[in-house]
């Protein structure tokens, strides 16, 4: 946890990295700032319909620019968002990671833009997530998803997280990774 007299964003200097995709793509990752906000509202206005529902499990049709500044402005302790950016410095990916005080599994969501789908970067930055919370000390992480978002509950699958219908809504899957050390 940061000290209250030192920035929370200089304690994770090593969440700023370069990842390759599986496709070759190279993404500069980093923890959001509050100067991100306009490219995260810019984000988010690309995505389709179905992956804004996806991403947020509600119907959107857009998100605001006081929504989009919640998103950056956190305290980076008990939830932190990753930003991916590709060469041309265009936002290209979302993974926030968040859990509360005192707690030893956190949820993940990850967004990808519409446009890139099938290229891997939502693998990488789902899997830069979990190296995340496995580096804050979390013993799992969950995912919840629509019930019909085949293809994140497929990929989530494929990296190892536990599918199981959510007890309360039947609409939703939660899935869970338990996080080993490394």
């Amino acid at each position: 946890m940061p000290r209250p007299d030192q920035p929370a964003l200089a304690m994770l200097p090593e969440w700023s990295a370069t990842i390759a995709t599986r496709e070759g793509f190279d993404l500069n990752v980093r923890p959001a700032a509050p100067e991100d906000e306009q490219a995260l509202a810019d984000f988010f206005g690309l995505l389709s319909p179905q992956d804004l529902r996806f991403r947020f499990l509600t119907a959107m049709k857009q998100v605001t620019p006081g929504f989009a500044r919640e998103l950056v402005d956190i305290d980076h302790t008990q939830t932190e968002n990753l930003l991916a950016f590709d060469d041309r410095r265009q936002l290209v990916a979302t993974a926030m990671i968040a859990a509360p005080a005192g707690t030893n599994d956190a949820e993940v969501a990850v967004a990808v833009r519409s446009d890139l789908k099938g290229k891997g970067i939502g693998w990488s930055m789902l899997d830069h997530a979990c190296d995340y919370a496995r580096s804050r000390g979390f013993k799992a992480v969950h995912s919840v998803q629509l019930s019909d978002d085949r293809t994140a509950i497929a990929l989530e699958q494929e990296m190892g997280f536990k599918a199981k219908p959510c007890a309360d809504d039947m609409g939703l899957t939660i899935l869970t990774r338990e996080l080993a050390e490394r």
